[in-house]
């Protein structure tokens, strides 16, 4: 209890104690306060790993961010929950309502930074919606939210028949960090939705994904300016110059963007196919907003714009059938035997591991050389993403080693000279003295 002297010394500085009442009234909040904490503790432990799973059966694997998190946004979100129906339930005065509004406060800001931090946006936007959310509660709770509007409205300027102002900036941060995460949240649910579909092929799915995350944009950007009561009328002559601007500037954007739609649409070429443009060689890992991705078999991955692949020859060993021919040419002497030769060369080809039994492998008899009878070895593989130049390379080595078993060598280039005859020799010179020089 308060000595009335004590108390008289603080109202002399302009601070009034609360009465008896508003103490014991106070003291019921501050206690109600900290059981819907409890309440909200005991309802992350016990839940958080349910929803933990339910999140990581919708977002696959976008869930890491928040699944890890859901303990503490269950626990957060449950009190905060439990904290607003606790303030609206009673008018609560003085002490109460400054001990609620700081409880609501600060389990909604933790919430909000949970959240935001889960969905993996940067720690300083996540902090700063928490501290607008906390300051915003706890001035609403204590009567004191008209204040800070106000206040912040003040501070601003005029530019032309528009007010900038501290609120509306504040406004517009907060929310456009809320949509920027509803729209990263929806886009993880989609895409593992579209992922975890049977009825679509790889193609399907990815073309699905990127026209949902458009959709997904489109959405949040016209409902945050519903949200902001923005007039786009007075943004007709800035359209019109943006829409130039994208004519001239950013032709090249746009196009390689729906040309990457069309290539997912047509299914001309889909992600794992194995394709060959200009000196690129590779089986293609992504086809992205702007260019498509390919991987050669040196481990270098060529970004090549989508315009060009609907522009340029492409050549897709894998659009209809991955089944690919491989080509080996091979010489050997004109005194070989031709057909133990042949039967050699397909034997190699047969026991080639990536070689397909069906169809199967054929020798060719093509041309007679300069110098050696050339052959071809027609061998079939189903997986040409591995590369060709290996496939070679190992039935050329099984060939070597049964040509040298069987005594086949391989001819090298030779020219055969023919004299028909010699000029005479030369007679010796004699001197005077009849010795030869």
């Amino acid at each position: 209890m308060i000595s009335p002297t004590l108390a008289a010394w603080l109202a002399q500085y302009g601070v009034d104690l609360p009465s008896r009442a508003h103490a014991i009234e106070g003291a019921i909040a501050g206690a109600l306060a900290i059981a819907m904490l409890a309440v909200g503790w005991v309802a992350g432990r016990y839940a958080g790993t349910t929803l933990a799973s339910l999140w990581e059966r919708l977002a696959g694997s976008h869930a890491e961010g928040l699944a890890y998190r859901m303990h503490n946004i269950v626990r957060h979100g449950v009190a905060a929950l439990l904290l607003a129906i606790l303030v609206n339930a009673w008018p609560w005065h003085g002490l109460a309502a400054l001990l609620l509004g700081i409880a609501l406060g600060a389990a909604t800001a933790m919430f909000v930074l949970t959240v935001l931090r889960g969905l993996h946006l940067p720690r300083w936007m996540g902090w700063l919606a928490a501290g607008v959310v906390f300051v915003a509660i706890l001035s609403d709770g204590i009567g004191g939210f008209n204040v800070i509007t106000d206040t912040l409205d003040r501070i601003g300027m005029d530019v032309g028949r528009r007010r900038i102002s501290l609120l509306a900036i504040v406004t517009v941060l907060v929310t456009a960090t809320a949509l920027y995460a509803a729209a990263r949240l929806a886009n993880r649910v989609i895409g593992h939705s579209v992922q975890q579909a049977k009825g679509f092929d790889p193609t399907q799915k990815l073309l699905v994904q990127k026209l949902a995350s458009i959709a997904v944009v489109i959405v949040v950007f016209f409902f945050g300016i519903d949200l902001l009561g923005i007039d786009l009328t007075s943004f007709a002559v800035f359209s019109g110059a943006l829409g130039l601007a994208v004519g001239f500037g950013l032709q090249k954007t746009v196009g390689n963007l729906i040309a990457g739609i069309i290539l997912l649409m047509d299914r001309s070429i889909k992600p794992g196919d194995v394709i060959v443009v200009g000196d690129s060689f590779g089986w293609v890992n992504k086809i992205g907003v702007r260019a498509v991705s390919v991987i050669t078999r040196d481990g270098k991955e060529h970004l090549i714009p989508n315009e060009n692949l609907m522009t340029q020859e492409v050549e897709n060993w894998s659009f209809s059938d991955r089944n690919v021919r491989v080509r080996i040419p091979v010489g050997v002497g004109y005194e070989t035997d031709l057909k133990l030769a042949q039967e050699l060369m397909l034997k190699a080809a047969v026991e080639s591991p990536r070689v397909l039994a069906s169809p199967k492998p054929n020798v060719w008899l093509t041309s007679f050389g300069d110098y050696a009878v050339e052959h071809e070895i027609l061998a079939w593989i189903s997986d040409p993403e591995g590369g060709v130049g290996n496939v070679k390379s190992d039935v050329l080595n099984r060939l070597w080693l049964l040509f040298k078993e069987n005594g086949i060598a391989i001819p090298v280039p030779r020219r055969e000279i023919m004299v028909k005859s010699w000029p005479d020799a030369p007679q010796p010179v004699q001197n005077t003295t009849g010795a030869p020089t």
